[in-house]
C-alpha cells in the first residue's frame, strides 16, 4: 500500500467524501448514454469512468492493511 492510496482512503472516508464519491459515480459510471451517442462522447464517458474506478481502487487499497 502506497502513501497516496492511504491519502485517498482518508480523503473519502468521511461523510462528505462518501457523498462526493457517490456523486462522481452518479455522473459517470451509473450514467446511461442514449443510442445516438457519438464516438467522441463515448470515449469521454469511458475516460471519466476509468478515473472514478481508479479512485475507488486507490481507496480500496488504502483501506487494506496488507
Amino acid at each position: 500500500m502506497s502513501e497516496i492510496e492511504k491519502q485517498y482512503a482518508r480523503t473519502f472516508s468521511g461523510v462528505s467524501g462518501k457523498q462526493v464519491l457517490a456523486h462522481l459515480r452518479l455522473l459517470t459510471i451509473e450514467r446511461v448514454l442514449g443510442p445516438n451517442v457519438t464516438n467522441d462522447e463515448l470515449r469521454w464517458w469511458a475516460a471519466q469512468n476509468a478515473l472514478v474506478h481508479q479512485i475507488e481502487n486507490f481507496i480500496k487499497r488504502g483501506n487494506n492493511p496488507t
